[in-house]
């Protein structure tokens, strides 16, 4: 038994199946001129349509049509009212016709619903889905902290804390800006940050669970506008996201004491950040499903056809 998976986020194209225990993501980052801080909804559109035939191409090419018993998608950035992007219309299009044609059922989720599905089930801690526990989702358009619940065979993500303006993305994305890094910035900063040596960081404050990251941004542009140092610079923003992200945790921990923390998301694959909160015993995927993919989905759709 196979199911398929559709995921069009806003800068990834992605396809994926799961037989129960293995599985294939196909994916595709949209383009993105240089300098710029990434697309419009339209924009997008467009080229998922154009992405989807070849990524299904590859895909389908190895994989039994008859094997398909559901197909999944991610319709919404997250499971609450009011929660819409045009571009997961691509996604729900393309998932209903192939359901339509193999006469199997379709099931639809959340974006961030797939996130933590591929992130328990890359790191081997699937028995997490059927348990309360605390999840981070940190990527370019959401940095959440979420108490994630059982619901049937999905989850219930309901956000405890985060931020109260820009995400993590956003902030690395406009930090890759400063630095003429391509867009998304995440691996590109990652990267450049391996090579720094200072320690220094802004401390940011934490109510609670929640905290701003938009004075950040004033301090990295200050930081690099004295040290005109690339490096230093990309892991003095890292550094700033780990303190706010640890502090977040740290207080949620406080009222759910003892619970497991799990990280979803683009952002949560930066080696700075797992470095940096090792000793909080988290949970993270591998880097390739930390990042936007249908994997997540593609698992939710065979534990909805098991339950």
């Amino acid at each position: 038994m196979i199911t398929v998976g559709f995921d069009t986020s806003n800068y990834t194209t992605s396809i994926a199946y799961f037989n129960g225990v293995d599985g294939e993501n196909c994916s595709k980052l949209l383009p993105v001129k240089l300098g710029a801080l990434g697309l419009r909804q339209s924009d997008a559109v467009f080229h998922h349509t154009q992405s989807l035939p070849e990524l299904s191409g590859r895909l389908f090419s190895h994989i039994v049509a008859d094997d398909i018993q559901a197909v999944g998608v991610s319709t919404r950035p997250r499971a609450v009212d009011g929660s819409y992007m045009p571009c997961f219309t691509v996604g729900y299009s393309h998932a209903k016709l192939l359901a339509d044609v193999l006469k199997v059922p379709l099931f639809a989720f959340s974006h961030q619903q797939g996130h933590v599905a591929a992130s328990l089930w890359s790191a081997n801690r699937m028995q997490l889905m059927d348990v309360p526990h605390l999840a981070w989702h940190l990527s370019g358009g959401t940095t959440e902290l979420l108490l994630v619940e059982p619901d049937g065979k999905n989850v219930k993500c309901t956000k405890i804390g985060g931020t109260t303006d820009i995400s993590a993305g956003q902030l690395i994305d406009r930090t890759g800006q400063l630095l003429s890094l391509p867009f998304p910035s995440g691996k590109h900063i990652d990267k450049l940050s391996n090579s720094a040596t200072a320690k220094d960081l802004f401390r940011v404050k934490c109510k609670d669970s929640e905290f701003s990251l938009s004075g950040v941004q004033n301090k990295v542009s200050q930081y690099y506008d004295k040290l005109e140092d690339p490096a230093e610079t990309a892991a003095y923003c890292l550094r700033c996201v780990a303190y706010a992200v640890r502090s977040a945790t740290e207080n949620a921990l406080k009222q759910y004491s003892g619970m497991p923390v799990v990280f979803s998301g683009g952002v949560a694959s930066n080696s700075l950040l797992r470095e940096a909160l090792a000793d909080l015993n988290p949970i993270f995927s591998e880097p390739a499903y930390s990042t936007d993919n249908a994997m997540g989905i593609a698992v939710l759709t065979y534990r909805a056809l098991e339950g």
